[in-house]
């Protein structure tokens, strides 16, 4: 599957994860022309950021802007601020239940509103992302709720929405379980092996397989009855390497 080339009609934002993979997907299947942002906000799983990279290569989308916003400035949490551990080996029941300390303040807001600028420079009418309230539930920013808001607010806030365009905000996974988002991806030949998950990877992108995100994301394709692309990539490496030193 590969973007047409063209004026965008939509702008996703990339995280380099499976979801934003698979909604990018979702919305080149659609009809959509494609321009992607990724955002280098000071986080710990920078790796995330060249996964992104070659998720849009993959799919084709040449329009891919990564925008630095230094959030790791105000702190808040351990996905910015480096001092703080991310927390690890935690229960189904602890992760589902609360806001979890990697919670980044107003990240999804700060995001949204980069990319309905974006849109709006690029004569884009749709917002696509990847948030899902299912496996995600603690983040107040992923909530139907929240992207309501947020499209009304789009559509109240720009010149295209006060001289009669109207913005829409996309979320085709919201309501979907992860193993749900993972078949998805599949029936659209989503390379999952290019996306990454974790919070805390290993300097070479290997994921620490303990943080919630990787949790989820392990549950996710056990779930689906298929494995995880990203591990044997590394388990490829792992089997490469020993070969090397023999």
């Amino acid at each position: 599957m590969k973007d047409s080339p063209g004026k965008p009609t939509a702008v996703v934002l990339l995280s380099g994860g499976l979801d934003s993979a698979t909604a990018a997907a979702w919305a080149l299947a659609r009809g959509e022309r494609l321009a992607a942002l990724s955002i280098d906000y000071g986080q710990r799983h920078r790796v995330e950021l060249e996964a992104a990279r070659e998720v849009a290569a993959g799919l084709g989308i040449s329009d891919h802007i990564i925008m630095p916003i230094d959030l790791a400035a105000f702190g808040g949490g351990p996905l910015v601020d480096h001092t703080q551990a991310v927390p690890k080996d935690r229960s189904d029941a602890a992760i589902a239940n609360g806001i979890p300390v990697t919670y980044v303040p107003a990240r999804n807001t700060v995001f949204l509103a980069l990319a309905l600028a974006l849109a709006e420079t690029r004569g884009a009418s749709r917002l696509v992302l990847g948030v899902n309230a299912v496996d995600y539930s603690g983040y107040p920013d992923c909530r139907p709720e929240f992207l309501e808001a947020f499209e009304q607010l789009a559509n109240l806030a720009t010149k295209a929405g006060v001289e009669g365009s109207r913005f829409e905000l996309l979320a085709p996974l919201v309501s979907l379980t992860k193993a749900a988002i993972i078949q998805t991806g599949i029936d659209l030949g989503v390379d999952y092996g290019l996306t990454t998950s974790c919070y805390d990877p290993e300097p070479d992108g290997r994921p620490c397989g303990g943080c919630d995100s990787c949790r989820i994301r392990a549950a996710g394709f056990a779930a689906a009855g298929t494995p995880d692309p990203r591990l044997a990539r590394f388990a490829g490496a792992t089997e490469d390497s020993a070969r090397a030193n023999r």
